[in-house]
């Protein structure tokens, strides 16, 4: 039998009256963050609300909150794409005032082919033949499809790797400061603009009237950064003497190049196949030639090694090898 204690029709059993409390419905629902019949733990779509929008008082989202997220998000890049549209039409109309867009172009269709075929015809112009650039009747024919013509491609990347490869070279000689790559690509840019001002102001005082145009002058000025760029390495390979070696045929090859190039132009043939020459004629032509070996040994004549700076620098590079 059971103990009378735990019997409940037993006069010992009483337990104490249990107070009801009178929570609603709604405030159950307002503090969980659930309604009723639904689960906390399958409900995404009340967490998702409470987390992507700001919470006033009571929990309640913040009014706008959906106007200060998406629309100023849009309005912004909206803004954004217009000013950055119109930045670039005014440019565009800008720059079309001094320089053809379609006419600089031209000067950058090249490929592959053209400049394997052009870095060759530059390092031996001695074998080819034939320096005629061809012509359609509209307009003249692509870099990528004639390798006679000027292109501003090989000039532009040939400038841009002189510049790094003279950083290299003042690093090898301990003089490489941040400050030398900016000095040494203003000096190179202002010399360009001093040695075509140059061809333009011989041009006028002699007199010489042809179809030569500012970047055609602008292209063959810009050729002999290749052979600079070969006399800097060679120095860096070979001291001085594959410094002066590489640097007085790449002078050689570059002025054979001009002079057969420019022939066509400054002294052009008549219908009759007669070259109209005269002495102010080929003056201006061997001006030009000579004038392109002497901007390359002023603008590398900095960077050449000499023979004591390399041997100290290799017993210095020897000894911290060895510590």
């Amino acid at each position: 039998m059971d103990p009378p204690m735990y019997d409940n029709e037993s006069p010992y059993f009483n337990p104490p009256p249990v107070q009801k409390r009178n929570v609603s419905k709604k405030a159950h629902q307002r503090h969980s963050g659930y309604s009723a019949g639904s689960s906390p733990l399958f409900d995404d779509t009340s967490a998702e609300q409470h987390s992507s929008h700001p919470q006033g008082q009571g929990g309640m989202p913040f009014p706008g909150a959906d106007f200060m997220q998406q629309p100023m998000t849009n309005m912004a890049f909206q803004y954004g794409t217009n000013v950055a549209s119109q930045g670039k039409e005014y440019v565009e109309k800008n720059l079309d005032r001094f320089v053809s867009i379609s006419k600089l172009k031209y000067y950058f269709a090249v490929d592959t082919s053209y400049v394997v075929k052009k870095l060759g015809l530059l390092l031996f112009p001695f074998t080819h033949k034939n320096w005629a650039v061809q012509y359609n009747k509209e307009e003249p024919v692509a870099p990528r499809y004639e390798v006679n013509a000027p292109d501003l491609y090989i000039p532009v990347m040939a400038f841009v790797t002189y510049v790094l490869v003279a950083g290299l070279v003042l690093g090898t000689q301990n003089r490489f400061t941040p400050e030398q790559l900016g000095i040494t690509a203003s000096s190179a840019l202002i010399w360009l603009f001093v040695e075509i001002m140059a061809i333009l102001f011989s041009m006028y005082l002699c007199n010489v009237q042809s179809e030569i145009k500012t970047f055609d002058l602008l292209a063959f000025c810009g050729y002999k950064y290749f052979g600079m760029i070969l006399s800097c390495l060679a120095g860096l390979l070979f001291k001085s003497l594959g410094y002066y070696c590489v640097f007085i045929y790449t002078s050689i090859t570059n002025a054979f190049f001009l002079i057969r190039t420019l022939r066509l132009v400054i002294i052009p043939e008549t219908s009759d196949g007669i070259a109209r020459t005269s002495k102010r004629r080929i003056y201006l032509l061997l001006f030009i030639a000579v004038l392109q070996p002497f901007f390359m040994f002023f603008l590398t004549s900095h960077l050449k090694p000499s023979d004591l700076a390399v041997d100290s620098l290799k017993t210095n590079s020897f000894h911290r090898g060895g510590v």
